[in-house]
């Protein structure tokens, strides 16, 4: 599990380099770095606004559901 801080949990580092993609592109696009950085690239920023814990992000976990039918499913039809 990749830990930031106390409050602020991020299951996976693949699902924290997508929130700091989102956080780069709003950057790109104008928006006012939230900490104060030496960085200058919008995802080096965007990853130390994550770490500083002070964007917040909710997320929502896939929803699991069952088959309707466990069954094998029929058998191609055609010419043999």
């Amino acid at each position: 599990m990749t830990e930031l801080t106390e409050n602020n949990v991020i299951d996976s580092k693949y699902r924290m380099i997508l929130m700091a993609a989102k956080r780069a592109r709003q950057l790109q696009g104008g928006a006012k770095p939230l900490v104060h950085t030496a960085a200058r690239k919008p995802t080096r920023v965007a990853l130390e606004e994550l770490k500083a814990s002070v964007l917040k992000f909710e997320y929502q976990l896939p929803v699991v559901t069952e088959t309707a039918s466990k069954e094998a499913p029929p058998a191609p039809k055609g010419k043999r």
